[in-house]
């Protein structure tokens, strides 16, 4: 908490000249010319360190803790970039909204209560939340949305069956929230966490290892660890289906390029079956401690479109530690019992 508190002071200072400036005030404000983007020209200039096969060096720990939303706030409608000003502003509120007493906020809802003023942070959690002190700080910066294409910043229209999909998967969940194990996410069940996971914010660390023919991508998330050949070997056929998919690198040019199909019709991105989709990943070092992944998305049985996302992963000093998500997994047992209880007192109530 100390150390919070003394972010939040330096942090105060350092914005003092813009601390009465209102979102009002400033959100018509046009970027600067060199506001920041995706990389700074320093960044585009950079030259990154090789492996012994000449290949960039792309190994470490990097951490996605960004704040910038997926999908551009309507507040921010038609603009890529904010100010360096507004950017100021919203770390300030940042620092006194998210002082670690509030409940814990996940993904973009920590952008958004600060893009909307938010006085306090409440979960919407109705089984009860720890508080934001056991929550990392997340770093903001000018960019308004992951979302890169299309270039209004939001996701493309749902496909008419995804939409049907959707309201079906919707109402079997409202009849059987937890009739057993098999109704609750892949992750509550510690099956896995997903690929790509572009979640922010909570455990979202990766590992990178690299060798000439293959690269190794570790997530803390139930250590999911996914192995990519590097040697040109075709995709598995089609019949073969896999949690993570099947995944092929290649380098173009400083570029690792992964492309990953043949995903399990069980795994699950953005709440949909990835039964036909097709991912193709790409990580470019921009800077000595900055590394880009840009995501792009194409189902054509979901989206009308295909679509992208690119995130910017920081370079981190820290391990990651095992995640024995498996060991004594109590959340698991809670929401089945806790289903039952609640069974039994609809039965009771009925009965009478």
């Amino acid at each position: 908490m100390k150390r919070r508190l003394i972010a939040a002071s330096i942090e105060a200072l350092a914005v003092m000249a813009v601390a009465s400036l209102s979102w009002s005030t400033i959100a018509a404000q046009a970027p600067p010319a060199g506001a920041r983007g995706n990389a700074s020209s320093a960044e585009k200039a950079y030259v990154p360190p090789r492996t012994p096969d000449g290949h960039p060096d792309l190994q470490g720990v990097w951490a996605n803790n960004d704040a910038t939303p997926l999908e551009r706030p309507k507040e921010l409608q038609g603009r890529t970039l904010l100010t360096d000003a507004e950017v100021a502003v919203l770390k300030r509120r940042a620092a006194e909204l998210f002082n670690g007493e509030t409940d814990a906020a996940f993904g973009d809802s920590v952008y958004l209560a600060v893009l909307k003023e938010a006085k306090d942070f409440q979960s919407t959690d109705t089984t009860g939340n720890y508080n934001h002190f056991w929550i990392v700080d997340r770093e903001f910066d000018n960019r308004t949305a992951l979302i890169t294409d299309p270039p209004d910043g939001r996701l493309p229209e749902l496909t008419p069956q995804a939409k049907q999909r959707r309201a079906a998967d919707a109402e079997y969940r409202r009849l059987h929230p937890a009739d057993g194990p098999e109704d609750l996410p892949l992750q509550h069940r510690c099956v896995t966490f997903g690929v790509p996971r572009i979640g922010a914010g909570y455990n979202s660390y990766f590992q990178i290892f690299q060798a000439r023919e293959h690269v190794a991508i570790g997530q803390e998330m139930i250590h999911d660890v996914r192995l990519i050949p590097l040697d040109g070997r075709p995709h598995v056929d089609s019949s073969v289906r896999q949690w993570h998919g099947d995944p092929r690198g290649r380098w173009e040019g400083d570029t690792l390029v992964v492309e990953t199909t043949n995903f399990s019709e069980k795994s699950r991105f953005q709440g949909f079956s990835m039964e036909n989709l097709r991912v193709v990943e790409r990580f470019t070092r921009i800077g000595p401690k900055t590394l880009q992944w840009a995501v792009t998305v194409n189902d054509p049985s979901t989206w009308t479109k295909p679509w992208t996302a690119t995130l910017l992963l920081r370079s981190s000093p820290d391990p990651i530690y095992e995640m024995a998500c498996h060991e004594g997994n109590d959340g698991l047992v809670g929401a089945l019992s806790g289903q039952r209880v609640l069974e039994n007192e609809a039965a009771k109530k009925s009965s009478r």
